[in-house]
């Protein structure tokens, strides 16, 4: 559906988007992730024609953007993270407005207007000024005019930006049914929103794609070392015996431990090497040394600590290829 091919893009001498190519297939929900100035939405608005790129080249259904604008165009519905509202207009008149400029053939538009203020979940706000509408309503309400036309492919920048809880519950099921017919590209740097509304993941950091894959193989890809999360009663026992306890057991990497909020308690986190399972070693190193278990998990890791992962080596590898080039670290 959408394919990116060496993009680029670059203000003076710093550089939002670098190299970056990936593919986006029909049907899935896509999720752009990074951190604040990853590039995501530079790469979005150059997606849908609004930014040029310094390089690459972006095509939609087989139209490139920058030579057929138009054409590529009519398969993309996009909502910026600041909806493109008029205030003064009603919901009616603002998506009638929208239809005109998509090019909606007159005779359509009131039956496309009223499909996506079904669809949004508006209808009942539809004669309504749009200044006195929620935040929530009129998120929905930008969210109505970037489906205005069924197009192939909806792009979302930061759809709950400034929602209140119920208000993100209520955008993150919307988006999930529109799923459901059409494909969907979400940028955020909520990573409970990805995890939960996205099936596939890009992660950017520093506008270079550093990770591509679906959400649960990204985690199984990425978990490759077990954690085991205790909690001991140490009674006269020292926290260096503690640690010294378990880490001699076998396939341990590392032994963290804090306070816990039982009396007489320690919480121990046991980290094990890579595809090494240590339940058994950690249970055993336990009861050699005369500890109690009172409790013993083991910790998944979660998209938040791949994430925090892959980014952060993002950011030492940068900052190795500026030291070795004689430049300032900060």
């Amino acid at each position: 559906m959408i394919k990116i091919e060496h993009l680029t893009k670059k203000y003076g001498n710093h550089t939002a988007v670098d190299d970056l190519s990936l593919d986006i297939e029909p049907g899935r929900i896509y999720g752009f992730l990074g951190p604040n100035g990853a590039g995501k939405s530079t790469t979005m608005n150059i997606i849908t024609g609004y930014l040029a790129a310094t390089a690459g080249t972006v095509t939609i259904d087989g139209h490139d953007i920058f030579k057929e604008p138009g054409k590529a165009k009519q398969h993309i519905g996009y909502l910026p993270e600041i909806p493109p509202l008029y205030p003064d207009m009603t919901v009616l008149e603002y998506l009638e407005f929208a239809a005109e400029l998509k090019g909606i053939p007159r005779t359509k538009r009131m039956q496309e207007v009223d499909e996506a203020c079904i669809t949004s979940g508006i209808t009942d706000v539809a004669d309504r000024l749009i200044k006195n509408l929620s935040k929530g309503y009129r998120q929905r309400v930008g969210i109505a005019q970037a489906i205005l036309g069924a197009p192939d492919v909806i792009i979302l920048d930061e759809p709950t930006a400034g929602l209140d809880p119920a208000q993100i519950i209520e955008v993150r099921d919307l988006i999930r049914s529109l799923g459901k017919e059409h494909t969907v590209i979400l940028s955020s740097h909520i990573l409970s929103e990805i995890s939960e509304v996205c099936n596939y993941v890009f992660i950017i950091s520093k506008g270079k794609l550093v990770a591509a894959d679906e959400t649960e193989e990204l985690l199984t890809h990425m978990n490759g070392s077990q954690e085991v999360d205790l909690v001991v009663r140490a009674g006269q026992t020292q926290t260096e015996d503690i640690i010294s306890a378990f880490g001699k057991a076998d396939g341990v990497e590392n032994v963290e431990t804090s306070d816990s909020f039982e009396p007489g308690c320690i919480s121990v986190r046991v980290h094990a090497g890579k595809e090494r399972d240590i339940r058994e070693a950690v249970f055993k190193a336990a009861v050699n040394a005369g500890l109690t278990v009172l409790e013993m998990t083991t910790r998944s890791r979660s998209l938040e600590d791949v994430f925090l992962e892959l980014t952060s080596a993002d950011e030492k590898d940068n900052t190795d290829e500026t030291t070795e080039e004689g430049g300032d670290e900060e």
